[in-house]
């Protein structure tokens, strides 16, 4: 195993499905047509690049994301959640656990002044972390407790090529803290956990509002809360949220 900037990469899986993957060595050009036409390498430099790319156009434009993207985590008013873990796959096929944990950013208004029903309008990124050392997300695994019911899910979500796309894309934006139109791109990926095991995917920025990308269904965990390692014992759920459920439920369907 490998740690690469404070996450843990290890072999792959068993949710991850790759195929496999080929390279050449840097030293393999001796029986190249290409350098017996064109002898030494650097007078060949730009013909080398230009047919890479008309072969495999998408290695060049799916690894031009180099800064860090942020994955965060967020639930409905009192829908309170405990994510066990966030192991994220990226374009490369590399593996990064434990890319997101803890507890979601999560509304509890009190007095029951919030509204559990539904999504809000502008959903944020959530509470998270930056992913560093990773290209792109091809598949993001969570694990989470939902404290509402209680009951443990999993979920993978594949992320469709057109959500990377959209974090490639630079966007202008109006920032209202600084009154200056920037440039930026969707790079904060928030995911929403609700009751019933849904897991809803938005692209966003820090002055790019959250567009909705994809809405995903996860399972039950048969081994219950913290793999089986705690005897079926679920995070407590706080006071306030406990208060919420009890007068109103959890208003499954919603999400």
């Amino acid at each position: 195993m490998e740690d690469i900037d404070g996450f843990q990469m290890s072999p792959k899986p068993m949710w991850i499905h790759s195929g496999f993957h080929m390279a050449l060595g840097k030293n393999y050009r001796a029986a190249s047509p290409i350098s017996k036409l064109c002898g030494p390498f650097n007078k060949c430099t730009g013909l080398l690049i230009g047919l890479l790319m008309v072969f495999n156009p998408k290695s060049f434009a799916q690894s031009d994301h180099k800064l860090p993207w942020f994955l965060g985590f967020s639930a409905p008013a009192y829908m309170e959640v405990w994510i066990e873990t966030a192991d994220v796959v990226d374009i490369q096929e590399r593996v990064f656990r434990g890319a997101g944990g803890g507890i979601a950013s999560v509304p509890k208004p009190p007095n029951n002044q919030g509204i559990a029903k539904g999504w809000v309008s502008s959903n944020g990124a959530g509470k998270g972390r930056y992913v560093t050392g990773a290209d792109l997300p091809r598949l993001i695994y969570v694990r989470w407790q939902s404290l509402a019911e209680p009951q443990t899910y999993e979920a993978s979500i594949a992320l469709p090529e057109f959500a990377r796309e959209i974090m490639r894309r630079p966007e202008k934006a109006f920032c209202r803290f600084g009154a200056e139109w920037i440039t930026e791109s969707r790079d904060n990926i928030g995911i929403g956990l609700a009751p019933g095991g849904i897991a809803k995917v938005w692209l966003g920025g820090a002055c790019l509002s959250a567009i909705e990308i994809m809405r995903v269904e996860g399972t039950i965990n048969s081994k219950g809360p913290y793999e089986g390692k705690s005897g079926g014992k679920h995070r407590p759920l706080s006071g306030t949220s406990k208060a919420y459920i009890e007068k109103f439920g959890i208003p499954y369907g919603s999400w």
